[in-house]
């Protein structure tokens, strides 16, 4: 049968399609671990080749320092990435260059397309982004970069180097307070990116359910709820985590997980 999603292998399609995988990325390099939540590209990477042919173009509205963009490069695929940080902005284009530049191929390198726009993803409908085969993404986790008990924030906030929210920015959603107002304004900048999108493209959401103040706020759940009301939400997979160290939780008084999973919502324009 014609293959007409992607370019891969029977064998590799098959794989793919389990709905649980764990993937444990490498170290991050030092320009990137400026970045508090980044997801890594080697994973990026199995998703874009899945769900889009060589040449075709990808998009992260929330781009952060590049690792969707890097991902497509490194398997010939165009890519737009917008990012509300300027230092953020600026460190994905100097990765992506750098990417772009370390491509075996100087030609293939060369026609290759990895903007980077520094703006507003509730604005991305002005950025003259063309036709989008594929979008690729993960949205702030709430609010919960300003939540002080976390060990990995404390590090974070002992650091000269390193950024313990997104930004100050008050465009920034990690900077809402409300949830109800934060799961409206990214549903419609998700709703927003659906006239960039071809029929029958994809777009793939990695997210987790919050936990804060001893409940849970299921972001993931909410988001595949009200985006199923826009585009088409046809299945999950779930990214699991072995290799986090276990803390106890509640330990003697009360259930409290140690969460090492996040869900990737896959969505279709139809």
């Amino acid at each position: 049968m014609p293959n007409k999603l992607n370019d891969l292998d029977s064998k590799t399609w098959l794989k793919f399609q389990k709905s649980w995988f764990i993937h444990n990325p490498p170290p991050r390099k030092k320009g990137v671990l400026r970045h508090p939540a980044k997801f890594p590209e080697t994973m990026a990477q199995e998703f874009i080749e899945f769900f889009t042919k060589r040449g075709e173009s990808v998009l992260d509205p929330m781009a952060g320092t590049g690792s969707t963009l890097v991902a497509a490069l490194r398997c010939g695929r165009n890519s737009y990435g917008i990012e509300l940080n300027p230092g953020y902005a600026q460190i994905a284009k100097e990765v992506v260059a750098q990417e772009k530049a370390s491509l075996a191929d100087p030609q293939v390198a060369g026609s290759l397309v990895a903007e980077v726009i520094r703006g507003d993803a509730q604005k991305a409908g002005e950025y003259g982004i063309p036709q989008i085969d594929y979008v690729l993404t993960s949205p702030p986790y709430w609010d919960m970069l300003h939540a002080k008990g976390a060990e990995n924030q404390k590090k974070r906030r002992e650091s000269d180097e390193l950024d313990v929210t997104y930004s100050d920015d008050p465009n920034d959603l990690g900077n809402l307070h409300d949830y109800e107002i934060f799961l409206e304004r990214l549903v419609l900048i998700y709703t927003g990116l659906k006239p960039l999108l071809r029929q029958k493209a994809y777009l793939t959401i990695i997210v987790k359910n919050i936990k804060k103040g001893g409940k849970i706020y299921p972001l993931a759940w909410d988001l595949a709820r009200e985006l199923g009301k826009v585009y088409t939400l046809k299945d999950e997979k779930i990214w699991m985590q072995d290799n986090q160290p276990l803390a106890p939780f509640g330990m003697g008084s009360a259930w409290v997980s140690n969460t090492f999973h996040h869900y990737c919502l896959q969505f279709r324009n139809d």
